[in-house]
């Protein structure tokens, strides 16, 4: 993660994650010396948790369903402001075996990096595998965003519903 940071300082990092349910933070804590740029995280799994932990608003969930590129931002925007932190990521997605629909199946994740004030890269993905597989793809992919996000890289457009909709489905 220390190589991660390389560039603009980053003071905090902090995480909202769901269907990984701490395995992002867990991943970037075993690092000696996580404490200098980790603030912390929250695992917001039910709706409930994702109001009163990340922020997330009850009409945002209602409008468009927990597993969502809006749902992924509040979460990665809850995690900036409840940590104070300088970067933020959220995850929420269907890890399995059940819980999928037709428009959200079994291993729909979708995610935020962002920036405090400023930019933030979104993405939805279809991860293959079961439940560990996809629990543990998705920290890999969260990884990936973050540095993506710390080298300077953004997203030009940020994606609305449907961007997020089509991405998955690629």
């Amino acid at each position: 993660m220390a190589a991660l940071l390389r560039g603009p300082p980053v003071r905090w990092l902090a995480i909202a994650e769901s269907c990984t349910g701490g395995l992002l933070a867990a991943r970037i804590t075993e690092r000696a010396g996580s404490s200098e740029y980790f603030a912390g995280g929250v695992v917001p799994y039910s709706d409930a948790a994702k109001r009163e932990l990340a922020g997330v608003p009850a009409e945002l969930i209602a409008r468009h369903g927990a597993v969502s590129a809006e749902v992924a931002r509040a979460l990665a925007e809850g995690a900036i402001g409840r940590f104070g932190a300088d970067v933020g990521v959220g995850i929420t997605g269907i890890a399995g075996p059940g819980g999928g629909t037709k428009e959200k199946p079994v291993g729909l994740v979708c995610f935020c990096v962002a920036e405090r004030d400023s930019g933030r890269i979104e993405r939805a993905t279809q991860l293959p595998g079961g439940r560990v597989d996809v629990r543990d793809r998705s920290t890999t992919v969260a990884m990936h965003l973050l540095r993506r996000l710390l080298r300077g890289e953004r997203d030009d457009e940020v994606p609305g519903p449907d961007a997020a909709a089509e991405r998955a489905r690629a």
